[in-house]
C-alpha cells in the first residue's frame, strides 16, 4: 500500500536529539498533562478535599521520583538546585489548588479552565526570555504571533 511518502522524505524526519526532545518534552508531556487534568476533575467530582488531593498527588510524584532516581541516577543537587525544585513544587501545588477550587467551589467546566491555565506557557516564555536570555535563541516575530494565537484561542474557549 502506497502512503504517498517517499523514502527520501522519511529520512528528512530523522529522530535527531532535537526532534526527540520536542516529542518527549512537548508532545508526550502535553498528552500527560491533558490526561492529568481529566483525573483532576474526576477526583474533585468524587468529593476529595483539596488538602488530601494535594497529599495524594505529592505521594504519587514522590513515588515517581524515587523510581526515576533509581532508573536514571543523577548528581546530588546543590542548595540552589534544591531551592529551585522546591519553588517549582510550591508554585505548582498552589496552581493546582486554584484549579481544584474552580472545579469544586465554582463548578467551572474543565473544558473552559484548561485553555486558560495552559496559557501558563506564556508566563514561562516571558520569564525564560528574561531570566535565561532565551530571546537570543528564538525568532521573536514567530514567538509573538504564537503568543497572540494562544491568548485568542484561550479567550474563545473560555467564552464558549
Amino acid at each position: 500500500m502506497e502512503l504517498g511518502v517517499s523514502d527520501a522524505s522519511l529520512q528528512d524526519v530523522a529522530l535527531t536529539p532535537n526532534v526527540l526532545g520536542i516529542l518527549i518534552g512537548g508532545v508526550a508531556a502535553a498528552v500527560l498533562y491533558g490526561v492529568s487534568g481529566v483525573f483532576s476533575k474526576a477526583s474533585t467530582r468524587e468529593g476529595i478535599g483539596i488538602g488530601v488531593f494535594l497529599v495524594i498527588i505529592g505521594g504519587a510524584i514522590a513515588l515517581t521520583g524515587i523510581v526515576i532516581a533509581i532508573v536514571w541516577p543523577g548528581r546530588v543537587p546543590n542548595g540552589r538546585a534544591t531551592a529551585y525544585a522546591a519553588a517549582l513544587g510550591f508554585t505548582w501545588a498552589l496552581g493546582t489548588v486554584c484549579v481544584a477550587l474552580a472545579l469544586v467551589r465554582y463548578q467551572i467546566p474543565l473544558g473552559k479552565l484548561a485553555p486558560l491555565y495552559n496559557m501558563n506557557t506564556l508566563v514561562a516564555v516571558i520569564l525564560s526570555l528574561i531570566v535565561f536570555a532565551e530571546w537570543q535563541q528564538v525568532r521573536m516575530a514567530q514567538l509573538l504571533l504564537g503568543a497572540v494565537l494562544i491568548v485568542v484561542g484561550g479567550l474563545l474557549v473560555a467564552r464558549s
